[in-house]
């Protein structure tokens, strides 16, 4: 028969191997460890007759003796032969999150509790509210788009971030694969590039401004501009009867048409600009107001690729500013 229980799940990791315990024995500090692997870590400690739990790092002298609990013993070896048949007797998606409690079949996860660092099957996840009703346990749902929030290698949230390796962890890798390295929670981490990403926004802000002030201006310099077309048909007529050719006066023609159509290229560009700032302005404003740290740090990850690959066309776009200046201070000046 299927057996079903609700136990956390790192006090059935060994805290040397990281494994599934084999063999399971309990230090005086209530860490849990395999036989072989505590055995084998206090043999090379004979020299200093002082032993040590390898995680928490209480010293023991003389070397303890080891206990064991025949409940946790009976769970291991119960999921040990599960976990020699795991393919043959998991139905759940590769890609899905399991429940961290089924035993035999591995049933989908549909919620994930932080507190307890255990995912879970609507079944077992009952039973974890009725075990823990009254406490405010942070509860997650568990889906397709929410795969991004559990470590690949323990199956386990996302909580903290590694700045030793630029990289999302779970509680076991602050523990084990990433012991002693940089790392912050999720929370302090989610306000350092919430900081950068409200300065971020003030800059797409003012760079709108700064454009909707160039296009009031290039706009005044395009109405001097028609105006001086205007008079300056009037002087093509006056300059005819001095003998000025038609060529002449069919040239400035041609430039002042030059300056307009350039004017108003001007003028588009700086719109497309204004509504691709605004367009990054609103998806920054939504990225703030996503609640879940993991989640927000992922899209923010994601939105900085895409601004570094925007970054050389915005680049361009800024030496163009030069010319703009040339029309906006003097709209005639490539003409007469």
């Amino acid at each position: 028969a299927e057996v079903s229980m609700s136990v956390s799940w790192k006090h059935l990791c060994c805290s040397i191997c990281l494994n599934l315990l084999k063999d399971p024995v309990t230090l005086p500090c209530e860490h849990n460890c395999c036989r072989s692997c505590i055995t084998c870590r206090w043999d090379q400690d004979t020299q200093t007759e002082v032993w040590s739990c390898p995680l928490c790092k209480r010293t023991f002298s003389p070397i303890p003796a080891l206990g064991q609990i025949v409940v946790l013993a009976e769970i291991v070896e119960k999921l040990n032969r599960v976990e020699a048949h795991q393919s043959e007797l998991s139905h759940a998606g590769r890609t899905d999150v399991e429940c961290n409690v089924c035993i035999g079949r591995k049933h989908n996860a549909v919620k994930s509790c932080v507190s307890c660092l255990c995912s879970y099957c609507q079944a077992h996840f009952d039973q974890h509210e009725n075990v823990f009703s009254g406490e405010r346990h942070n509860i997650i749902e568990v889906n397709g788009h929410d795969y991004e929030r559990f470590c690949r290698l323990h199956h386990k949230p996302l909580e903290m971030y590694c700045y030793s390796d630029k990289k999302f962890i779970c509680y076991f890798c602050k523990c084990f694969e990433h012991k002693n390295h940089n790392i912050v929670t999720d929370e302090m981490e989610r306000k350092r590039k919430q900081r950068d990403l409200m300065q971020t926004q003030r800059g797409f802000q003012q760079r709108i401004k700064t454009r909707q002030k160039k296009i009031l201006e290039l706009r005044e310099a395009m109405e001097s501009l028609s105006a001086a077309v205007e008079d300056n048909e009037k002087i093509f007529t006056d300059l005819m009867h001095y003998g000025i050719s038609l060529e002449v006066t069919h040239l400035i023609r041609v430039q002042e048409k030059a300056a307009v159509r350039e004017t108003e290229e001007l003028l588009k560009r700086l719109e497309q600009e204004i509504d691709t700032l605004r367009k990054r302005d609103v998806e920054v404003e939504q990225l703030l107001h996503i609640e879940d740290h993991i989640t927000f740090l992922c899209r923010k990850s994601e939105s900085e690729s895409e601004s570094e690959s925007e970054s050389e066309s915005e680049s361009e776009s800024e030496s163009e500013s030069e010319r703009e200046r040339e029309l906006i201070c003097n709209p005639l000046s490539n003409i007469l």
